[in-house]
């Protein structure tokens, strides 16, 4: 399907649109001094470098104590968090005490270490929870200045069974406005920086959560996962995230609440630095639900079957792909087909072009009873009336708006109709039938999670679109695992995503393990 005369239309204008909004921005906004100069001390607790699985088995040994690994990742945290304000919130010395009476009920424990491990196999171990996800007793505002004071007073489904399997929250993490945008920035926390560059990124919306695992301040987190809020965060500061099969995992008591047929596409699922922990987590999160998925089947990867797609075919909205991100999953191929003796085929859906036209069309959809999404002007201006775009805009040009310029960006794209529904069903529709059919129970499909490495601060403006690579698979409702590849020519994450067909979870994260392996996993940014 070729791209039409319109789309490039569209293209252009919003482009031009982006580019002036992203001038203007930069006129009335001044970089932090000296930034660029700083970057993260390098990890020098053993504690900090070992995987929550490891971390579990070795305090119901009684190797460790549980207050000595959460007295490891505190201070971790507040060696890197004036660095990365990645954690707007802490519990530290709630977590102290739930650590010491973990290592008592430890020392009382009859039935022996296997008990404990059946029954509470993450006892002890810290844990990350991305703000929009209720933790009761915490901020729960995702970023909103008129939600300032708001506090849980429960637990979202997915925390409260990671708490009933033994981990300790230390922390709240950052997200961007609304977790519509993929910038953690917002005028309620502040900007998050990348671990590896403080003037990059560290994406969004989970933003926070990848960048205080990315810097070690965590080992394990929970992000949430709308149009890739867990992959580009995972991707930019080199991290594993998981996106599960919709419908596994709750996604209740979150924070901006779903409408329309939103509910199909996101997801809420692990984010870690080590690929061990992603199903153990997976496991836990998806509760009753779990036997929807193969998690217990042993997978054979030399029985799979893999597939690889180097860029979505020159859509005129999104950059195209960087020539290291195509050449880092080349490479990987290579490694691929050497190590186990198959052969990756690279193939090409027409449709990928259209990915942005078929996320929007599909987010904007009317849920069962007729009933539009809610506006995102509207969630702007909750508890009140809906905002206004272009009145916040002339606000934030003076400084006087609650808002971020990425968030008013969003409420005046929602002014324009940019995509065809008609033809936008009609594409996915025909999308979603060729990948399921290439991929079956069997299949693995590579994908960059992104044009570029993780952009500097506030240059999202201008390339409004590039999440799609992500997006696509939320629309088409197929898990995907995002894998660090290494560290590119700037020193930033490399990776790739890796989908699977509906509900076969279990392949991407058994390739997670073996990508670990192969490339090396996560890597400590103050090493470098």
């Amino acid at each position: 399907m070729a791209v039409s005369f319109l789309e490039r239309a569209q293209a252009w204008l919003f482009k031009a649109l982006m580019g002036v909004l992203l001038a203007f921005f930069q006129m009335f906004s001044s970089p932090k001094p000296g930034v660029s100069s700083k970057k993260l001390p390098p990890v020098d607790n053993p504690l900090l470098l070992m995987s929550a699985t490891q971390l579990a088995t070795k305090i119901r040994r009684k190797e460790v104590s549980s207050v000595e690994v959460v007295q490891a990742y505190i201070d971790r945290i507040q060696e890197v968090n004036p660095f990365l304000n990645a954690v707007v919130k802490d519990r530290f010395a709630a977590a102290l005490q739930e650590s010491a009476q973990v290592d008592k009920l430890i020392e009382e424990e009859s039935g022996g270490e296997e008990v404990l491990e059946d029954r509470l196999p993450l006892l002890g171990v810290p844990l990350s929870v991305k703000e929009s996800f209720a933790l009761q007793g915490m901020p729960f505002t995702t970023g909103v200045v008129s939600r300032q004071g708001v506090v849980s007073n429960t637990d979202a489904p997915p925390v409260a069974l990671l708490k009933r399997a033994g981990a300790i929250p230390l922390c709240v993490t950052n997200t961007s406005e609304l977790c519509m945008w993929w910038e953690s920035s917002n005028h309620l926390y502040g900007i998050t920086n990348n671990p590896y560059n403080l003037e990059r990124i560290p994406g969004g919306s989970s933003g926070g959560e990848g960048s205080i695992l990315g810097g070690a301040g965590a080992v394990i987190g929970i992000g949430s996962d709308i149009g890739g809020s867990i992959r580009i965060p995972s991707f930019f500061n080199g991290v594993f995230g998981h996106k599960t099969t919709p419908g596994v995992v709750s996604i209740e008591n979150q924070y901006p609440t779903l409408s329309g047929r939103q509910e199909e596409y996101v997801s809420a699922g692990p984010m870690c630095r080590y690929a061990e922990d992603l199903l153990p987590m997976l496991k836990i999160m998806a509760g009753p639900k779990a036997d929807m998925l193969s998690l217990n089947k042993k997978v054979d990867l030399k029985k799979l079957r893999f597939f690889t797609i180097p860029h979505d075919g020159g859509s005129p909205l999104v950059s195209p792909v960087s020539k290291e991100i195509i050449d880092i999953q080349r490479k990987m191929v290579k490694r691929l087909e050497a190590d186990l003796g198959v052969k990756v085929q690279e193939v090409q859906f027409p449709e990928l072009c259209h990915s942005f036209h078929i996320w929007n069309t599909y987010m904007s959809l009317p849920d069962k009873e007729g009933k539009p999404p809610v506006p995102f002007a509207a969630l702007m201006g909750e508890p009140g009336r809906p905002v206004w775009p272009l009145w916040e805009l002339l606000k934030r040009m003076v400084g006087k708006s609650e808002h971020t310029m990425a968030a008013i960006s969003v409420a005046l794209f929602g002014l324009f109709r940019v995509s065809n529904p008609v033809t936008s069903v009609i594409q996915k529709e025909k999308l979603q039938k060729d990948v399921e059919e290439l991929l079956g129970n069997d299949g693995v499909l590579f994908y960059p999670p992104h044009p570029r490495v993780a952009p500097k601060h506030h240059h999202p403006l201008f390339r409004f679109f590039d999440f799609t690579y992500t997006a696509i698979f939320n629309t088409l409702g197929l898990p995907v695992t995002q894998c660090p590849l290494g560290l590119g020519e700037e020193g930033l994450p490399l990776g790739v995503q890796v989908v699977a067909g509906k509900l076969q979870d279990h392949l991407t994260l058994a390739v997670a393990l073996y990508l670990e392996k192969a490339f090396g996993g996560w890597r400590d940014p103050g090493a470098k």
